[in-house]
């Protein structure tokens, strides 16, 4: 299988650019870029639990919207940008302890749109929650010329 990206990735590259953004502050790591998937994860501890004692649901969709936009953007042809349009959680499995595992994989990828299926599993490889987004792939705008 041929490589789907079009932009520079790797684990470093995403990591850099996440340095003082949600996704640092939540401890959120990278961990592998292959063909055609994103890989990072989240610790379940207390910056991301909620009151009963479980990963919230909204760091799941943080995960989620992190490793799609993240897959789009460098998917996507150089200049362009890739903004989020539509994102869905279904939450399948609490978590207490440990670390939740994504995976975003491409289900779509258009000149204009990107879907992105992001699957999360506990460390038992048990799923916790999948998700998909949906984005738009903007093309780099034109400068009108001067004194027009």
């Amino acid at each position: 299988m041929s490589s789907i990206w079009k932009q520079p990735i790797s684990v470093d590259h995403l990591t850099s650019i996440h340095v003082d953004t949600a996704v640092a502050n939540l401890g959120i790591e990278f961990l592998e870029v292959g063909d055609d998937f994103i890989r990072a994860r989240v610790p379940v501890d207390s910056r991301t639990r909620q009151p009963y004692g479980i990963l919230h649901g909204g760091v799941s969709v943080v995960l989620a919207e992190t490793l799609g936009s993240c897959g789009a953007a460098c998917a996507s042809p150089p200049g362009h940008r890739a903004v989020g349009l539509d994102i869905n959680a279904n939450h399948l499995r609490s978590a207490s302890d440990g670390w939740v595992i994504g995976t975003a994989r491409p289900v779509h990828i258009g000149r204009t749109t990107h879907v992105w299926q992001i699957d999360m599993s506990n460390e038992k490889g048990q799923l916790t929650c999948v998700s998909r987004i949906t984005m738009a792939v903007l093309a780099p705008t034109v400068a009108a010329p001067a004194g027009g």
